[in-house]
């Protein structure tokens, strides 16, 4: 089931982007949840369209390559007005071409048509070693692709995420203002019957301002977030629409020895260095080839001659060129590959320890912001606590009111904190996932 799952979203992204509005993509009004986002992402994002047309490229590079195996047709016609400069001349010239050498000193003109056929008969294997070469890339690239998606994909969940904490943080602060409200009018009541001074009425007025300041920038970061969800998915203008809200824990269970494992397996990057390798060993083999000589065949069929009807000729053979000397052009061209492999090998090496420092912070990260919420859930429920005691307390007349300002900045602080915890172990997932190419669990 999931390998079906993941074929069909391959075959989705590889489809050409088509062209036309946001809307097309996103109805105005419409709710998307995090599966939908991604796939409108590997539809319109720009650098995965670019990424795909890599690939086309070098799928006509292995058809270019392919063209040696096919015969090489080509026809020629021309025509010449000539004025001899001597007879002697036109004699000389016209012999060689089996033409008349009658009125040597007079313009005449010549028609002359041919039809050739080259056919590569051997050439030890070049061909077929370029031909294998240009498929190498073709993997490569289609590798390069995937790591392509695996960023933008996780670029479009950290965007998503980010917009479900703005909106979360934007109703804390709406809860804010709204515990302020209240606040501020417990205080006028007791000024208004003399339990409670003018202090307490200005200080209300003053946290009252302040989380409704709150609120602006609160709600200016859930429009940020917004539009950095939308430039994810390349959809800058986008219609207005909602998220389904799944900011929640749920535990993620995986051994660090199989995570580690499945990045080995499942790394696009690694695996587009693997073909480039593979690619450079055959290119050091295609670049021994310039040593062997290369077998054609050849034959022309041709018309020619001074008025129609033409004169009728034609030819055909065979070829074999050796190359004795060209200058250690081969030598220099082998050792270049084998350069170059070394190069490839190094940076697969390099990869595969980045791989394993990405595995290795992606799962402390992961336990990490595991323990983070179970704190953050607590010190929610202690701030909580905390604030009906100083609202209690005050409206008991035995309190003050920077005890409820301060209890009640604990408890936004802590409802912040505990939504930043959500958010970065969504995250942490994410962030594993994408170290383990695992972009479609």
């Amino acid at each position: 089931m999931k390998k079906a799952f993941i074929l069909a979203l391959l075959v989705f992204i590889t489809l050409p982007a088509v062209g036309g509005a946001e809307e097309d993509f996103i109805k105005k009004g419409a709710q998307l949840d995090l599966q939908r986002c991604i796939e409108i992402a590997l539809r319109k994002q720009p650098n995965i369209v670019a990424a795909r047309n890599v690939v086309d490229v070098n799928r006509s590079r292995v058809g270019q390559a392919q063209s040696n195996y096919y015969p090489q047709i080509s026809a020629d016609a021309s025509y010449s007005r000539i004025k001899p400069v001597t007879g002697a001349q036109r004699a000389l010239t016209t012999g060689v071409s089996g033409l008349s050498t009658s009125n040597a000193t007079s313009a005449f003109d010549e028609y002359a048509g041919t039809l050739s056929v080259n056919q590569l008969l051997f050439d030890f294997w070049k061909t077929r070693t370029q031909v294998d070469i240009q498929k190498l890339n073709v993997g490569a690239s289609k590798s390069d692709l995937e790591n392509t998606s695996e960023s933008v994909v996780f670029n479009v969940k950290q965007a998503y995420y980010g917009v479900l904490q703005a909106k979360r943080n934007r109703d804390v602060a709406e809860e804010t203002v709204k515990q302020y409200q209240q606040h501020l009018e417990q205080a006028k009541g007791f000024y208004q019957v003399g339990t409670a001074a003018k202090y307490d009425v200005t200080k209300a007025e003053v946290d009252l301002s302040n989380s409704k300041l709150n609120l602006i920038k609160a709600e200016n970061a859930l429009k940020i977030a917004r539009v950095t969800l939308n430039n994810a998915m390349g959809v800058p203008d986008a219609p207005e629409y909602s998220i389904e809200d799944n900011l929640s824990y749920k535990n993620y269970d995986i051994t660090f020895d199989e995570a580690l494992r499945r990045a080995y397996l499942n790394r696009p990057d690694l695996q587009s260095l693997i073909f480039q390798r593979k690619a450079a060993s055959q290119s050091i083999e295609l670049a021994k080839k310039g040593y062997y000589p290369v077998l054609t065949g050849n034959a022309a069929y041709i018309r020619q001659g001074e008025d129609f009807p033409l004169d009728k000729g034609w030819n055909a053979g065979v070829s074999l060129t050796f190359p004795l000397f060209n200058g250690f052009l081969t030598k220099n061209q082998v050792s270049e590959q084998k350069a170059n492999l070394e190069v490839v090998s190094a940076n697969e090496e390099a990869l595969k320890q980045n791989i394993l420092l990405d595995v290795q912070q992606g799962y402390l990260n992961l336990a990490q912001a595991a323990e983070s919420i179970t704190t953050a859930d607590l010190t929610v429920k202690q701030a909580r606590e905390n604030l009906d005691i100083a609202n209690g307390r005050y409206a008991a007349g035995v309190g003050n009111p920077i005890e409820v300002t301060d209890a009640e900045v604990s408890l936004t602080n802590a409802k912040t904190s505990y939504i930043q915890a959500l958010y970065d172990y969504r995250i942490a997932v994410a962030t594993i996932e994408k170290a383990m190419g695992a972009r479609y669990q």
